[in-house]
């Protein structure tokens, strides 16, 4: 399927993003990617997928507010902007941020796709490494020793050094900034109405990532208000990268 490379303004930031096909379909990634990170399922699915503020290749200002709440209220603008009315959700890491529009607005949510993400939910830490960047000085440290190296340890091969190309200092910020203003309290608050989501919920829940437990996966199946489909998968944090018959799979669930 043909993809096609998309640039507007949306709420005030210089946003692109990639369009492929007419899938009603919103595919909001994590961090530290951007829309590339959706390319085997744009291709074979279709949807729309942005970069985030912040993110790949949209603006990243300084007083954008990166928050949960300051990222729900862009991606209302951006599904409005993209033609999306009702549409199936995709999200992954901190794509989380797509399920508050998604509580807000539970009745255009057709059907929601989830890989591992970050818990909207009671009970959850946060990683060692997202400590650091929680705490002021530490942060800004280790992003500044973080290495292109450390990014093809990290991520896989296919993402690796396109994440790293768009890993500049508004990126950082973003992260730093978004990290910070979400303690744990703040992501259970941010779920409080995952029950309303009611849509079929198919989730692909990664058993091996070194980020968030695989006990979060039967959480969130349970939080939701709908008939949620919880599948394991033995893969680390990018699964539908590691083991290709996944974006398979999705394909199947999206129609």
């Amino acid at each position: 399927m043909e993809i096609a490379e998309r640039q507007a303004e949306v709420a005030g930031i210089d946003a692109r993003w990639l369009e492929a096909g007419g899938a009603p379909i919103l595919y909001v990634h994590g961090v530290p990617t951007a829309s590339f990170d959706w390319l085997p399922l744009l291709e074979r699915v279709g949807g729309v997928a942005p970069d985030l503020p912040g993110f790949g290749h949209s603006s990243k200002p300084a007083e954008f507010d990166y928050t949960i709440q300051g990222y729900d209220r862009w991606l209302e603008a951006f599904a409005g902007r993209a033609g999306l009315d009702r549409f199936s959700l995709v999200v992954h890491d901190w794509g989380a941020v797509g399920l508050a529009l998604a509580q807000r607005f539970p009745d255009r949510i057709e059907r929601l796709l989830m890989f591992i993400s970050v818990p909207l939910l009671p009970g959850f830490r946060w990683h060692r490494v997202a400590r650091v960047w929680r705490t002021p000085l530490a942060g800004e440290l280790l992003m500044g020793f973080t290495t292109r190296r450390a990014f093809r340890r990290s991520l896989p091969p296919a993402i690796a050094d396109r994440a790293w190309d768009c890993f500049d200092h508004g990126t950082q910020r973003a992260i730093l900034k978004l990290y910070r203003a979400s303690p744990p309290e703040a992501l259970e608050r941010a779920g409080g109405r995952l029950g309303e989501l009611r849509c079929p919920a198919l989730l692909l829940w990664a058993t091996r990532g070194p980020y968030i437990g695989e006990e979060f996966g039967p959480r969130y199946a349970a939080a939701l208000g709908g008939e949620a489909r919880l599948e394991p998968v033995e893969t680390g944090h990018w699964s539908w990268h590691e083991r290709p018959e996944l974006v398979e799979r999705a394909a199947t669930f999206l129609g």
